[in-house]
């Protein structure tokens, strides 16, 4: 009788390890009982097509009083606190001593979770609603100034996270953007992207 019951366990165990070693059925088996993907946060702007080239008017072309364009998400993940947007030119022609290879064009951090966008011309300086900001040259957005030549790819990224930071501005851009990332660590719920080309004619 126990070596009959030896046997049977022993029998089982392989076809487990032969159901194993096959992999799951044709067609998945993934994604079951996972229910339904989340949508992916987007981004867009009334300015430009994703991709497209920025107008003159968010530049630095239309001299130092530039405002900054117009922002809107959707598809935000539950759960979202705040918000970061980080602007940046990753292929500058002169890299500033302060931008340590990359221009930081607009940081603005502790976006309400409500908020579904930015509007035109966002005020320099901390806001009433918490939002903070920084630029490599201010407290506010600096819009592209590529020179003549080779577009530049500026990069709108947008952090939907399930908290509100404890960041101050640092003496550099640079700087504070690398205590923004370090900080958003284990806490993006979502990502968008925006890019905008630019180059002086």
């Amino acid at each position: 009788m126990r070596a009959k019951v030896l046997m049977t366990a022993t029998l089982t165990a392989a076809m487990s390890l032969a159901l194993l070693a096959q992999g799951p059925p044709p067609g998945g088996g993934q994604g079951r009982g996972r229910g339904p993907q989340t949508p992916p946060l987007i981004m867009t702007s009334t300015a430009w097509e994703d991709g497209g080239v920025i107008p003159d008017k968010y530049t630095q072309a239309a001299g130092q009083t530039q405002p900054s364009p117009e922002l809107k998400w959707t598809q935000v993940p539950m759960g979202t606190q705040s918000f970061v947007l980080i602007m940046n030119d990753p292929e500058p022609s002169i890299p500033a001593k302060s931008s340590k290879g990359d221009v930081t064009h607009w940081l603005v951090w502790n976006i309400p979770g409500t908020a579904t966008g930015l509007p035109e011309g966002v005020m320099a300086g901390d806001l009433p609603d918490g939002t903070k900001q920084q630029s490599l040259r201010s407290n506010g957005y600096m819009g592209p100034g590529a020179p003549p030549g080779p577009y530049h790819h500026y990069t709108f990224t947008l952090y939907a996270l399930d908290t509100k930071l404890d960041v101050a501005a640092a003496q550099n851009a640079f700087d504070t953007r690398t205590a923004l990332i370090n900080g958003m660590d284990g806490h993006v719920l979502g990502k968008a992207v925006l890019v905008a080309r630019f180059h002086r004619q």
